[in-house]
């Protein structure tokens, strides 16, 4: 990170916690999230350095600077607020506008619970919406989170939202939905 002392604390370590602080328990660090999902940055980062001296010198900056570096877009700075875009297993429901999907998106996951998706669709489990990716390779390595060979859903989306199954932009590569019926699914063909 920017500052010297942040500089003990790996990005990945700081974005594990401010995940956990923004998606799952914010409780556990005394915040509260409005309606969608926002807290004002001042309120995270003394929640942050409570963790201890490694975290005592943690600024906005450095905040800032693990979400430019980050792969994927998970966080939103706005002015003197933050929020993760999504991935939320928070009690309650982030608001949340629908949006024009893609003509496909793409869920990839473990041939264990395929059979219950080819029957069912997809539901959120843990999770406030089911994920979905924009591409192929996304949604393989998602995927592979969750066995070595994972099996890829292609999700008709335009279809689906013209059926209206709401469909809701997550980042630009990550699209969320409450739940996607089966119909609108199909295995891709090919290796995984």
């Amino acid at each position: 990170m920017g500052s010297d002392v942040a500089r003990g604390l790996p990005h990945e370590r700081v974005s594990k916690v401010v995940a956990h602080a923004l998606r799952h328990e914010p409780w556990l660090y005394e915040l509260e999230l409005d309606d969608e999902g926002w807290v004002p940055v001042a309120e995270l980062l003394d929640a942050l350095h409570a963790k201890g001296p490694a975290w005592e010198h943690l600024a906005a900056p450095d905040l800032a600077e693990l979400i430019a570096a980050s792969s994927k877009r998970r966080y939103e700075l706005d002015g003197d607020r933050i929020r993760a875009l999504y991935g939320h297993s928070v009690p309650g429901r982030l608001a949340r506008e629908a949006a024009r999907p893609p003509e496909q998106l793409f869920h990839g996951t473990s041939p264990r619970a395929a059979g219950s998706i080819r029957e069912q669709g997809l539901v959120p489990m843990r999770r406030q919406y089911v994920h979905l990716s924009v591409d192929v390779g996304t949604a393989r390595q998602v995927g592979r989170r969750k066995a070595p060979e994972p099996v890829l859903f292609v999700v008709r989306a335009a279809e689906a939202a013209a059926d209206g199954v709401p469909f809701y932009r997550g980042n630009e590569q990550v699209w969320l939905a409450d739940a996607v019926p089966a119909q609108y699914l199909s295995v891709a063909a090919g290796p995984s």
